[in-house]
């Protein structure tokens, strides 16, 4: 199983990282780290990641994975970076992404109707890639299609492509070698469970974040 990840600027770390710790250790699974160029690239915290293949010569791959970031503006608007998901998404058996990555997948036109998920503060945005927003859900799958929730979904989208391909014994396996039990410390992770201030306190924060990539995509999409 050839699995790749998208890299480009300012993606955010943990929807890169999270599923590669589990996507790595899945039976077969050789990995790609797929960039315009072989230069390291930057994240949203300071980590830089380094690439093992540009963009023109990675090969075909069985999966490839789309993290998301406040660098997804930037992505879509890149008809090399756009051309290079288009083009895998002609020939992989998965075609996935983990948070706003999912309007990359979107900006290429392969989320029309698709069910798919995003990070809670996006959900309504999918409507403009033609997708079905599915609320509440981690991961979501349609067809060869798979899509997970905001940033640490990235580790139970993961988890459900294992089970999906190598089956529940490797994805097991998996699980405890990385002892993911979750519990968090506090509760509210979801808008659901969240306190009131606590939403209301987000919910400004991602205004001018969500015109950035409604008029990124509006460009790209007409």
């Amino acid at each position: 199983m050839k699995v790749g990840f998208l890299l480009f600027p300012n993606l955010t770390q943990l929807d890169f990282t999270g599923p590669l710790q589990v996507l790595h250790r899945m039976p077969g699974a050789t990995v790609t780290l797929a960039a315009k160029t072989m230069a390291p690239v930057p994240s949203d915290c300071g980590l830089s990641l380094v690439p093992t293949s540009t963009l023109a010569k990675c090969e075909p791959l069985d999966l490839l994975c789309v993290p998301g970031g406040f660098g997804i503006e930037q992505a879509i608007a890149d008809d090399e970076t756009m051309a290079f998901v288009e083009r895998q998404g002609r020939s992989a058996k998965w075609m996935t992404s983990v948070c706003t990555g999912a309007f990359i997948l979107g900006a290429a036109g392969l989320l029309r109707g698709k069910r798919a998920t995003t990070h809670w503060a996006y959900l309504p945005l999918l409507e403009k890639v033609g997708a079905i927003a599915v609320p509440g859900r981690r991961a979501v799958r349609d067809g060869n299609i798979v899509t997970g929730g905001g940033v640490t979904a990235g580790i139970d989208f993961a988890f459900n492509l294992v089970a999906e391909i190598a089956g529940e014994g490797a994805a097991r396996l998996i699980q405890l070698s990385l002892e993911y039990d979750p519990s968090p410390p506090i509760d509210g992770g979801t808008p659901e469970r969240a306190w009131p201030e606590t939403r209301q306190a987000l919910d400004g924060r991602y205004t001018k974040r969500l015109e950035a990539t409604e008029a990124v995509l509006t460009r790209r999409l007409g």
